[in-house]
């Protein structure tokens, strides 16, 4: 089993802390610096890393589990399934994931009350 974090460092201390608590329960934590452009935008971007792994890592799996509600991942997510044989379980917040997602997956799992620490 392979449990990966992927974020973006922006030198927070508590985002260390949290990073540091994934480590210690067993993620991966892959960072990226944050880029703050001078036309005051902004970039920090792990579409392309996530699909890779991905991709990589459904040769060795019977489930691939995505935790995102980003549209862009419903391709990721059938060519998975279709070329590859995986189910893909999409964790996500109803309401912030995209319907094409939910829609390509094999199961969507509703991030509730349940799902969180209270």
């Amino acid at each position: 089993m392979k449990a990966v974090c992927y974020a973006i460092d922006k030198g927070d201390k508590k985002q260390r802390e949290f990073q540091t608590i994934l480590r210690a329960i067993g993620f991966e934590v892959k960072l990226k610096p944050f880029i703050q452009r001078s036309d005051g935008s902004a970039k920090g971007d792990w579409d392309v890393g996530i699909a890779l792994d991905a991709i990589e890592y459904a040769e060795q799996s019977d489930i691939i589990v995505l935790v995102t509600g980003d549209g862009d991942f419903d391709l990721l997510v059938n060519k998975i399934r279709t070329q590859h044989g995986k189910t893909v379980e999409v964790y996500g917040v109803p309401q912030f994931t995209a319907a094409s997602l939910i829609n390509e997956a094999n199961s969507f799992i509703h991030i509730d009350k349940e799902l969180l620490l209270g």
